[in-house]
């Protein structure tokens, strides 16, 4: 089977609407998860223990008060990627696994870049995070494939619509030197040079590519399919939503040599918490 990843931004989650996002994305196919806007409260905790007590690999870095970061979860065995050590600022925004495929050791990194308005001090906060994330991509560099996925709130320079003066250079700075600087391809863009998507938006007409993923050309070389997945943020007939941004998912022709032995996360937290204490 190929390996197959879903990033997909979940809000900052209540505990209520995380009950919801759980549900679904115990149904997902994928094998690996990457969840961006994650935060120390209730709903990602949550998350967190519920794929924990199920069996799966769960990576969710501290988060400081108020901060939001990345969880990856996964079905297949993972192992750390040096490259969360290396983030000395604002942390928790960027993570990384390794794993075992049949082409050799795979890197899975998750971002959330920090947006911004018109203020210096949130400015600089993106400025400093994404020179930072730079500098720990170059000193972790090796051989092995990289993926990077998540919400990079940052468009591409020939995004459709163009949504110029929104935009400082140094973020488009940012989305061409994965490129550039890394040697990351945007995997939908490879797979897709003409095709327009958003994967958030302020209304119908108006919409982002915010969410993305990236990958080393070895890997583009190996890409099956790289889409957007939109019911995250079609509303229910009650109006709610399961976030406000749709999802990405990417397979990859390379196979995960072993597998966790996994239940129903959706259960497996009331059945683990009879005999154990919680996680968190």
């Amino acid at each position: 089977m190929s390996l197959s990843l879903l990033t997909v931004n979940i809000g900052a989650c209540s505990l209520d609407r995380a009950r919801h996002q759980l549900r679904w994305l115990t149904q997902r196919p994928e094998q690996v998860l990457v969840l961006t806007e994650t935060k120390a409260t209730a709903g990602s905790h949550f998350l967190a223990e519920s794929f924990t007590a199920a069996g799966y690999a769960v990576t969710f870095p501290e988060h400081a008060n108020g901060e939001l970061g990345v969880m990856i979860v996964s079905k297949v065995p993972t192992t750390p990627d040096p490259l969360g050590a290396a983030m000395d600022y604002l942390p928790a925004r960027a993570v990384g696994v390794v794993l075992d495929t049949t082409d050799g050791p795979l890197r899975v990194v998750g971002a959330y870049v920090p947006s911004r308005d018109a203020t210096l001090d949130k400015t600089e906060r993106k400025k400093t995070w994404i020179t930072r994330f730079h500098a720990a991509l170059d000193a972790t560099a090796t051989d092995a494939p990289l993926l990077l996925l998540g919400d990079l709130n940052v468009l591409e320079p020939a995004h459709t619509p163009a949504h110029r003066g929104q935009f400082a250079p140094f973020e488009y700075d940012f989305y061409t030197g994965l490129t550039t600087r890394h040697g990351l391809l945007d995997l939908f863009r490879h797979l897709h040079p003409d095709r327009v998507e958003h994967s958030w938006a302020r209304r119908a007409d108006l919409g982002y590519r915010y969410d993305h993923a990236h990958g080393s050309p070895a890997l583009a070389e190996r890409i099956e399919a790289c889409d957007y997945v939109h019911e995250t943020r079609t509303p229910a007939a009650d109006g709610s939503r399961l976030t406000d941004h749709s999802g990405l998912a990417v397979r990859v022709s390379p196979t995960a040599t072993t597998a966790l032995l996994t239940s129903d996360p959706t259960t497996a937290v009331s059945a683990h918490t009879e005999s154990e204490p919680t996680l968190f």
